[in-house]
């Protein structure tokens, strides 16, 4: 009887764990989305002025400040707008990835760890 109470409790945990798996790739999706934005703004030269691309440049400049100062920006002068390739956008867009990918794996581990301590009861 008591196999079976631990059986349907790691069920319940792992429903928990892929909750988690979920929550997390849904953020990082969704970083991802407005990195996209931000990178097809900035290349084509949008208007900074406009409120959409300001509100993306504002939301995404709070999670690329550690990635600042990296690399140079490169600067194309078009004849009316200007293109900008921001190097430490794409290693932020990496770095985020593989940081999201390790928090699930941690998860993992720790519910593996607990689910074989669990059982071996």
């Amino acid at each position: 009887m008591e196999k079976i109470n631990v059986v349907h409790e790691n069920m319940h945990e792992n429903e928990g764990n892929i909750k988690t798996r979920r929550i997390i790739y849904y953020i990082l999706g969704a970083l991802q989305v407005l990195f996209a934005f931000r990178l097809a703004f900035k290349v084509l030269g949008a208007n900074p002025e406009s409120t959409f691309v300001a509100i993306i440049y504002s939301v995404t400049n709070l999670f690329l400040a550690p990635f600042a100062g990296i690399f140079r920006m490169s600067v194309t002068e078009g004849i009316e707008t200007q293109s900008v390739l921001e190097p430490a956008l794409i290693i932020a867009m990496i770095v985020y990835t593989i940081l999201a990918w390790s928090i699930t794996k941690l998860i993992d581990i720790i519910n593996n760890r607990k689910t074989r301590e669990s059982l071996q009861l």
